[in-house]
């Protein structure tokens, strides 16, 4: 493929195979650490840190939020090659952002109502927690687009740099009444929960608190995240050849993942917090990961077995919220036994996977059978073209 070939392909409205599957396979993992069968069994590796460090399910939430970048620079240069004005881009993307955030506090406030012992307002309604996954997309989904409707390439470079380290000065530097300055090794004692917990409330984090994994301060450096996102689908959208432009994604990426390693001896690569080192570590790894996709997939032409993930990646927040909201539902609904009530869930889980294996290998079982069945019907809504977008 050549280098006007590629650009007028990703000009023309066609879609990117690469970015369906690396969205696909990041979705899907997602719904995967999401949904063992028990977690009080799981595999070290579909854990997240207890608090510094990472795991390989602390890097699936950035690639999501990199590709959120990736996909701005596609959507927003398909739009202005074809006439759309500024304003008007502006405005889709608010209330996109709306949407998807309000996506995301109806997950957060289900079942929204109580039927025993008496109807009346649920306490996930109540006291809903306001940040959360979807809520940070929608935040990091709207800066950086506008960002790059009005920012040339460099000034976004600066803002990422910027951002980073005032996040790192700012986390490091400021004193937390009661703690004190740099007090980033506990949950409760750094800048981050201490921000949130001024602005919310307890009641309204994660958990009553007394930190938020995806607070509203530590989305600033997440923001980051998606716009090296952004700076990978500027790259993409370039005139050069599809051969330097892999060699762009693998150098930088490798570049920015070092970067963030050498950071991690000074600011913690932590997930919980979001720090500056972790956005930048993972972004470079979702770099390389995504430069490898495009080689074969796009460039090689290697599409033989990406139709999962691609199917996954084309209704990515769908299969996000119903899985969500499906999976809670299965919680909520109580089943008498002769070992008491247990949820639906717990029923499925222990009459169906535990007598197969151990406890630890049939929670994986599990949550791969809930991949498989999703992909069934994901499945039959890509055959019948059916994408649900916000």
């Amino acid at each position: 493929m050549t280098s006007n070939e590629s650009l007028q392909t990703l000009q023309t409205g066609k879609r990117l195979v690469s970015l369906d599957v690396f969205r696909g396979a990041t979705i899907a993992a997602m719904i995967l650490v999401n949904n063992p069968g028990t977690w009080g069994n799981i595999y070290p590796p579909l854990r997240h840190a207890a608090w510094h460090g990472w795991t390989i399910t602390d890097l699936v939430f950035p690639f999501f939020l990199f590709i959120v970048g990736v996909s701005v620079v596609l959507a927003f240069t398909k739009a202005m090659a074809k006439g759309a004005q500024d304003a008007d881009l502006v405005k889709k993307t608010f209330v996109r952002s709306a949407i998807i955030f309000g996506l995301g506090l109806m997950m957060a406030g289900y079942p929204y109502f109580t039927l025993d012992p008496s109807f009346g307002i649920h306490k996930n309604l109540a006291e809903i927690r306001i940040m959360g996954v979807l809520q940070r997309i929608a935040i990091c989904y709207l800066v950086a687009s506008v960002m790059f409707i009005y920012l040339k390439p460099r000034a976004i470079v600066y803002s990422i740099a910027g951002i980073l380290v005032a996040y790192w000065a700012m986390m490091m530097l400021i004193p937390v009444p009661g703690h004190g300055a740099g007090m980033i090794d506990e949950s409760h004692s750094n800048l981050a929960a201490y921000i949130d917990q001024l602005i919310f409330a307890d009641v309204h984090l994660y958990r009553n608190g007394p930190y938020d994994p995806e607070g509203l301060f530590s989305t600033l450096p997440a923001i980051g995240t998606a716009l090296l996102g952004v700076m990978t689908g500027v790259i993409l959208m370039s005139d050069r050849d599809p051969i330097e432009k892999t060699a762009r994604f693998l150098l930088w990426g490798f570049a920015l993942a070092t970067i963030g390693y050498v950071w991690d001896w000074f600011f913690p690569i932590n997930k919980p917090i979001w720090t500056s080192s972790y956005a930048i570590f993972t972004a470079g790894l979702g770099m390389q990961i995504f430069g490898i996709c495009y080689w074969l997939i796009d460039v090689k032409g290697y599409q033989r077995f990406t139709r999962p993930f691609v199917v996954y990646g084309v209704n990515a927040l769908t299969v996000f919220f119903m899985s969500g909201i499906i999976a809670r539902s299965m919680n909520l609904i109580q089943i008498p036994t002769a070992d008491g009530v247990m949820s639906l869930q717990r029923v499925i889980f222990t009459g169906v996977f535990l007598p197969l294996a151990s406890e630890i290998n049939a929670s994986l079982m599990y949550a791969i059978v809930w991949i498989v069945l999703w992909y069934f019907i994901l499945s039959y809504m890509y055959k019948k073209k059916i994408f649900v977008k916000v």
